[in-house]
């Protein structure tokens, strides 16, 4: 007898059941209204792309990542990759707006919603395969930009329900200007910067360490961490942040007008609905190589990591076009949105409820006919019907119908068939109420409405 095989997916996948595509559905309809109310348009891309046009865009840690495919035919012997599962939403919206750079409009505004993957460690929270909700804008590159973004984000997250949160914000010259001010040698920037976006998860003690075993000097090290250290002592403000940062880079040539774009794209988001909620954060550094400008990081209490970041890339789309294109956007990790959601029990209870609204039962092998003529009646006046498929004892498909957490049945018996009625049984409350036929839908529309 050959072996039982596994029936788990692969490691940092999942099979989503009824309940889980509830809860995804719930979360990206949000996400929809409130991109499309901002005017961001769908775009939708290949699930893998050509390797070279992702390869050398996120970072050495990045290119690790990526899902390569082997190339078809005799080339699989010798492990050749030609293609690549995407790795993020970001790189082929790039390649789309220069391949279609005279259709699009001058400010071109989209959102994308689909699913990335990536060969990670998996862990809570973190999937090899996840969707990504992503809002972009480019052509401009207006500070506007970034406030919308953030308001976007803010108006997302606060009509899912979440009240705790904070948008991180910091800016990539800032960063440099830092480094550079601090002594940190141009080619330990990147290494620098993997060891300061950790601060807030290892402290001022592990970044030291990093920092060292990554090759930047005492002194170097010693002026990065008293510039954290004062940080986290002083006001937690944003605006006692950006004070101690402009007093720090202020004999930096490119430092101080990093620090004036942060004050501007605040001071316009006190104006939206992301007022109040941005924090700036001198140490948000985010790994992607390809971010230029503004950098933005979503954190809420007890997640490792965060809902989503994003930032300004202006120099990526150039790299399939030829020229520059201003662009900025955000991505926020559905996954770990929904994680949080479930563990907080933040879904409402139509999302966590039912499949269907009632349940049309079947009295005799000869009311099947019958049944489906109700079920289809009820279907007519905006319900969600089941039927059950056999005739079977009415206590068992009772039992059925509350295991799915089906909240009405429908009866007709002989008595009710000839009268022109139903029966409608609340099972959560036993009591059963009998309708003429021709009102039994808006009777059970409105006993739903009233559940919700």
């Amino acid at each position: 007898m050959a072996d039982k095989q596994s029936t788990k997916p692969p490691a940092g996948t999942r099979d989503f059941l009824p309940d889980d595509i509830r809860r995804r559905q719930h979360v990206i309809g949000v996400v929809r209204d409130v991109y499309e109310k901002y005017g961001f348009e769908p775009l939708e891309t290949p699930a893998f792309e050509n390797i070279e046009t992702l390869l050398g865009k996120y970072g050495e840690e990045g290119n690790k990542l990526i899902f390569k495919i082997l190339r078809r035919g005799e080339h699989e012997k010798s492990g050749e990759a030609d293609l690549a599962l995407r790795y993020d939403l970001t790189v082929p919206l790039a390649r789309v707006v220069a391949q279609y750079q005279n259709e699009l409009p001058k400010f071109f505004k989209r959102y994308q919603i689909q699913p990335v993957w990536r060969a990670d460690r998996p862990a809570k929270g973190r999937f090899r395969e996840f969707f990504q909700c992503d809002i972009d804008a480019l052509g401009s590159m207006s500070p506007v930009v970034e406030a919308e973004l953030l308001s976007a984000v803010a108006e997302v997250l606060g009509r899912l329900g979440f009240h705790d949160f904070e948008i991180r914000l910091n800016h990539r010259r800032a960063l440099t200007a830092l480094l550079e001010c601090a002594g940190v040698p141009e080619s330990l920037h990147a290494d620098a910067l993997v060891a300061i976006d950790k601060l807030d998860k290892v402290g001022v003690e592990g970044v030291r360490e990093d920092l060292q075993s990554r090759g930047v000097d005492a002194a170097a090290t010693m002026a990065c961490l008293d510039f954290f250290t004062g940080l986290t002592t002083e006001d937690p403000g944003r605006y006692g942040a950006l004070e101690r940062l402009r007093t720090f880079v202020k004999s930096h040539h490119a430092g101080p007008a990093a620090v004036d774009a942060l004050v501007e794209i605040v001071a316009l988001s006190d104006r939206t609905a992301a007022h109040g909620r941005i924090r700036v954060d001198p140490s948000l550094a985010r790994g992607l190589s390809y971010y230029t400008g503004a950098i933005m990081e979503v954190a809420v209490p007890d997640l490792a990591g965060s809902l989503g970041g994003g930032g300004r890339y202006d120099n990526l789309v150039g790299m399939f076009l030829g020229r520059d294109v201003p662009a900025c956007g955000f991505s926020l990790g559905l996954e770990r949105i929904i994680v949080v959601m479930t563990e907080r029990n933040m879904f409402p209870a139509a999302v966590s409820g039912g499949p269907v609204d009632i349940m049309v039962t079947i009295w005799n092998d000869a009311s099947r006919a019958d049944a489906l003529t109700l079920a289809a009646a009820l279907r007519a006046g905006g319900l969600r019907v089941d039927v059950y498929a056999e005739a079977d004892k009415l206590g068992k498909q009772f039992k059925y119908a509350s295991g799915r957490q089906v909240p009405f049945v429908a009866i007709v018996g002989d008595d009710e068939r000839e009268r022109g009625e139903v029966a409608v049984k609340d099972l959560r409350s036993g009591d059963q109420t009998s309708v003429p036929r021709a009102d039994a839908a808006r009777f059970v529309a409105r006993a739903v409405r009233r559940e919700t």
